[in-house]
């Protein structure tokens, strides 16, 4: 799915070759595009995706589960509370990993119903999706337009991030009283077939690795527009890993450098696009651009319906359309595979639990309540 717009340069590039040539290829290149975005999105995301992070960030999640109780109830609500907003810290492909893994530990072990199944999944996309929204620079779709748009995580923030937690919160619980009963039976299960917190203790990791690479983190966030430093960041974060390999688990750089490839494909091909999206998008409202938003989401990134509508010099100075534009493509992430980045993470984690794999019709079922409850939050307080 990220590749494709990557394939697409190629003839771009040809073309322009064969009707200017090739130093227009290297200006277009060198002064129209910025890949600043794509590059911080590599580093960060590999960084966030280590073990002392993901450890870290278990870590923090226990401890609340365990003082509501360490029931199923409160492993779930937990998980899908908490785990989505931090992916406005440590980026929402961590934040889905890490949920996705508890989920399948503490819920789905436990083979609940069908509906529950689907209804968690459903779910937890919604809540990935908008649980980015706490800061500028986690969530894809916020981030490619944060620096021309001029947002910081204040804004940001009071922007959606605030109505973002309600939203989260009424529809999780909502869900939770709809499958209260089996919940109970879920619990009188774990407790009469022995099974124990099985959720991983990160004592084996040292505090002060833990912290390290919370500093390659912000070190990271602080020089999101300096790529040279973001790179140099990323080079001493490699090398700190190596030496410290007894605490690491292998860092996979697959699923970052296809997420950078395909958020570099989009600000390659869209700085070609503003001849005719411009003078479509400046005639809608601000309703009509948010449900457009979201209803598009669902059949491509998110990322690329926010940064496409940055390109049109009306929404620069305009913040209403800006929120309609960021809150119904993070409204609309939930609803299909493909409408958020991080989703095929949590599904390839979760597939298994289902015996066909997951129906992207009953996911979209699952998905349309929280995902009506989170616009209705974003619209009307």
């Amino acid at each position: 799915m990220e590749v494709i717009f990557g394939i697409w340069i190629i003839p771009l590039i040809l073309c322009i070759f064969y009707f200017f040539d090739w130093q227009s290829v290297v200006e277009y290149f060198n002064h129209s595009v910025s890949f600043a975005e794509p590059i911080f999105v590599v580093a960060v995301m590999s960084i966030a995706a280590t073990k002392p992070i993901l450890a870290f960030a278990e870590f923090l999640l226990k401890r609340v589960a365990h003082f509501f109780g360490d029931t199923v109830g409160s492993w779930w609500l937990t998980i899908l509370i908490i785990a989505p907003f931090m992916g406005s810290f440590i980026t929402e492909p961590a934040a889905i990993t890490i949920a996705a893994l508890l989920l399948s530990k503490q819920f789905y072990d436990l083979q609940p119903s069908e509906k529950l199944k689907y209804a968690t999944i459903g779910l937890l996309f919604v809540n990935i999706s908008v649980g980015g929204t706490l800061t500028h620079f986690a969530a894809p779709p916020i981030l490619m337009v944060a620096h021309k748009w001029h947002l910081g995580t204040a804004k940001v923030f009071s922007m959606l991030g605030q109505h973002a937690i309600i939203g989260v919160i009424i529809s999780t619980f909502l869900y939770f009283l709809a499958f209260k009963k089996e919940f109970l039976e879920l619990q009188r299960k774990r407790q009469s077939d022995s099974i124990t917190n099985q959720t991983s203790d990160n004592c084996t990791i040292p505090k002060w690795v833990i912290l390290v690479h919370c500093l390659f983190l912000a070190w990271t966030v602080l020089n999101l527009h300096t790529p040279a430093l973001v790179v140099i960041g990323m080079l001493f974060f490699l090398g700190f890993t190596h030496a410290t390999q007894m605490y690491q688990s292998q860092i996979n750089l697959k699923s970052p450098i296809l997420v950078g490839f395909f958020l570099a494909a989009l600000v390659t091909h869209g700085g070609l696009q503003e001849w005719w999206i411009s003078p479509i998008l400046s005639k809608l409202s601000q309703v009509p651009l948010f449900i457009g938003s979201t209803i598009l989401t669902a059949f491509n990134d998110n990322a690329s319906i926010t940064y496409l509508v940055s390109l049109v010099s009306e929404f620069t100075h305009n913040e209403t359309l800006q929120k309609a534009v960021l809150a119904g493509a993070v409204t609309g992430g939930g609803l299909t595979i493909i409408a958020n980045a991080p989703n095929p993470a949590g599904q390839n984690i979760l597939a298994k639990y289902f015996s066909n794999g997951v129906s992207p019709l009953f996911l979209l079922l699952a998905a349309l309540p929280p995902t009506i409850i989170v616009a209705i939050c974003f619209n009307l307080l």
